[in-house]
């Protein structure tokens, strides 16, 4: 008879136990390793072809341009017509590289840049806007 007063209660725990290890198992992420990513662009195979300017195109395999720098057609309603870049075609998660040997001065969220890298070199500064937000660089 004492068996049965406790079998509820019983149950009850094991459905708990059960929970706990179902959330535990399904639910809880997974955090990538930190330089996964950066082991990965050292491994990777990239030709770089250098120009006789000593600049390095940034996506490679990817050369479509989607949109020039200048005047153009506004892409969405009451945005500016005057485009301050140069928009290369490339698939999400497509690496990027410096085009030239700098200092990067920024690397954080832009407003409508959306994930912004600043390569700074000497006066130049390059400007990689709509970057995934996970780079590996860092302002130095």
């Amino acid at each position: 008879m004492s068996n049965s007063f406790f079998t509820p209660f019983k149950n009850f725990f094991l459905l708990i136990i059960f929970l706990i290890l179902f959330i535990s198992l399904f639910f809880i992420p997974i955090f990538p390793d930190e330089f996964s990513n950066y082991t990965s662009a050292i491994n990777s195979n990239i030709i770089l072809d250098i120009s006789s300017s000593g600049y390095v195109w940034p996506s490679p395999g990817y050369t479509t341009i989607n949109s020039y720098f200048g005047y153009r057609n506004s892409p969405t309603a009451g945005a500016s017509s005057y485009h301050s870049g140069l928009d290369i075609g490339a698939p999400e998660g497509s690496k990027i590289i410096a085009v030239t040997s700098g200092r990067i001065t920024f690397a954080s969220f832009l407003g409508g840049g959306g994930y912004t890298i600043t390569l700074t070199s000497g006066n130049m500064k390059f400007t990689y806007c709509h970057v995934s937000p996970n780079y590996i660089v860092k302002v130095r």
